[in-house]
Order: C-alpha cells, then sequence, then structure tokens
C-alpha cells in the first residue's frame, strides 16, 4: 500500500503539475480524477468535488458512487481508493498538510468537523446553488494559490478554506434534514437499537453499549450518527444512550426490589459514583433519593 508523506511526491506520482506550495496544493481534474488504482494513505487533509460517471472511490470501510455532485473529505492516514474515475464536469481535489495549518485557528477547528470521519456512503450530495458556492471558493483560493506567494497568501488560502469547511458544516446540516424525511428519524432507530441491545442481555455481558457499536448497528459511521442525532433532537449519540438508560434506571428502581448499586451494575455501569452523577443530572436528583421518595 502507498503512502504519501509529501505533496511533491504525491503530485509526481500522478502527474499533478508540481505544487506551488510544499504543504499546500489544489489540482483541477477535466472528467477524469484519480490518485492511482491502488489503496493508499498519505499526511494531508484532503477535500474533493467530484460528480462520477464511473469507477469509484473506497475509504472507510465504503464504496462512494453516487451520480450527484458531491464533496468528501479525507483526514491524514485515513485508507482511500480512487479508481478508474470519470467525472461528468471538472472536480477538484485541495491538500493540506498538517503543518501548513500550525498557528491558526484551523489547525484545532478542522479536527471538530465530523465529516472527516464519516464514511464514503455520508458524502455531501450539493444542490446547484451549494455548487456554485463551493465553485466560487474554489476559485478564489486558485487565484490566491497561483498568485506569488507572500506574507498574505497563506492567510488568504485559509480563510477561505475555513469558509469553504463552514459552508459544508452548513450544507451537511440541510442534508440531515432531507434525509430524516427520507429515511425516518434516526432518533427512532436508535432508541430501537438501544432497547435490543437491553432485551438481547448485552447490558450484562459487554456492559453499556458505545457510540462506535450503535453506528454500526444503523450502518452509518459514529460521527455521522452523532451529528444526525444533534441536528434532530439537540442530543449527541452518548447523551442518547444515557436518557435511555437512565429512564431504564427510574423504571427499575420503582418496579424492582434491588438496590441502587444492583441496578446500576445491571444497567451495564461499572461504577456507582458515574451513575449516580449521570442520574442525578438527568432527573435533578440521586437515585437513592428518588427510590426513598417512592418508599414514602
Amino acid at each position: 500500500m502507498k503512502h504519501y508523506k509529501s505533496l511533491i511526491e504525491l503530485h509526481s506520482a500522478n502527474g499533478f503539475p508540481p505544487p506551488a506550495h510544499p504543504q499546500f496544493s489544489i489540482y483541477q481534474c477535466n472528467n477524469q480524477c484519480s490518485i492511482g488504482d491502488r489503496e493508499f494513505t498519505s499526511d494531508f487533509y484532503m477535500i474533493g468535488f467530484k460528480k462520477v460517471r464511473a469507477g469509484h472511490v473506497l475509504y472507510g470501510r465504503t464504496k462512494y458512487d453516487h451520480e450527484s455532485g458531491s464533496m468528501m473529505f479525507f483526514k491524514p492516514h485515513q485508507l482511500i481508493q480512487m479508481k478508474n474515475l470519470e467525472l461528468e464536469e471538472d472536480g477538484f481535489l485541495i491538500f493540506i498538510n498538517e503543518d501548513y495549518l500550525n498557528g491558526h485557528i484551523l489547525h484545532e477547528l478542522i479536527k471538530k468537523y465530523h465529516y472527516f470521519d464519516y464514511e464514503a456512503n455520508e458524502a455531501l450530495h450539493l444542490s446547484p446553488m451549494e455548487e456554485k458556492t463551493v465553485w466560487d471558493l474554489y476559485r478564489k483560493i486558485e487565484t490566491e494559490y497561483n498568485n506569488n506567494q507572500d506574507e498574505y497568501s497563506r492567510e488568504l488560502i485559509l480563510a477561505n478554506v475555513d469558509t469553504l469547511l463552514k459552508y459544508s458544516q452548513r450544507f451537511y446540516k440541510r442534508q440531515f434534514l432531507n434525509r430524516a424525511e427520507v429515511s425516518g428519524k434516526t432518533v427512532t432507530k436508535f432508541n430501537e437499537e438501544v432497547n435490543r441491545y437491553i432485551n438481547n442481555g448485552l447490558l450484562t455481558s459487554k456492559g453499556l453499549p458505545s457510540v462506535q457499536y450503535m453506528a454500526e448497528r444503523l450502518n452509518i459511521s459514529a460521527g455521522y450518527l452523532s451529528d444526525v442525532l444533534k441536528q434532530e433532537s439537540g442530543k449527541t449519540a452518548l447523551e442518547h444512550i444515557h436518557i435511555y438508560l437512565i429512564s431504564e434506571a427510574k423504571n427499575r428502581l420503582i418496579g424492582e426490589d434491588r438496590s441502587v448499586s444492583e441496578i446500576a451494575y445491571a444497567l451495564g455501569f461499572e461504577n456507582l459514583s458515574y451513575f449516580s452523577r449521570l442520574f442525578k443530572k438527568e432527573v435533578g436528583i440521586s437515585p437513592n433519593v428518588f427510590k426513598k421518595q417512592l418508599l414514602n
């Protein structure tokens, strides 16, 4: 498997023009756009826009083969494959070495965009107006990239990359809403999976369900799951797991003649104090006080 450590190496190996900067580069694809026909990893963040006619992109665990204009986001060291790609129209690739972000707000901010952890089938599908916005920003980056580099170049390039990422976040929120209308509320499906987990006795054998486990059950990535749930309900996947378990805890405290610690451990909590803090946060009182009120 190939690993690209430098942009010079990546550009040379794929027949791209030499990069104008050793830590940041762009490439506009004309109908064909591939980086080799084998799996590879790199030291770069990559942002891509494509309308795929044929071929496929593979990253994470899944294959991307959507025909509409879509954006994809790759983080450093992520396994990627672009094979036999033919595009309906021009596309583009943006490559950003992590070191290029040093000292800039994007160095930390880019890590907070969960879509760099999404699977390929969770690419961002753009409307025509959104495509225009994306291309306008790319052209601004392109103009600055092709100018003679000076002390303002990096700041202006990253300002437009920052804006591009913010727009992408906005467009994903629109996609989350459309997805919910088409496929049903993710919250409902999520709670059904938590309920199935409990009914199958997995709390006892495996403990609390992880966000990763729940995402795999719903066939989406953990980051995408949390972002969809946050958009639909205002709460993350982990918060939904906690809410469901505290609701189950209240039911058991009312209906079972067992101690608080026994119920906590039965619900998969290995730490009683953690369970008590979480219960008080959600209910407003401790589980011991809750149980005593019921007895009185």
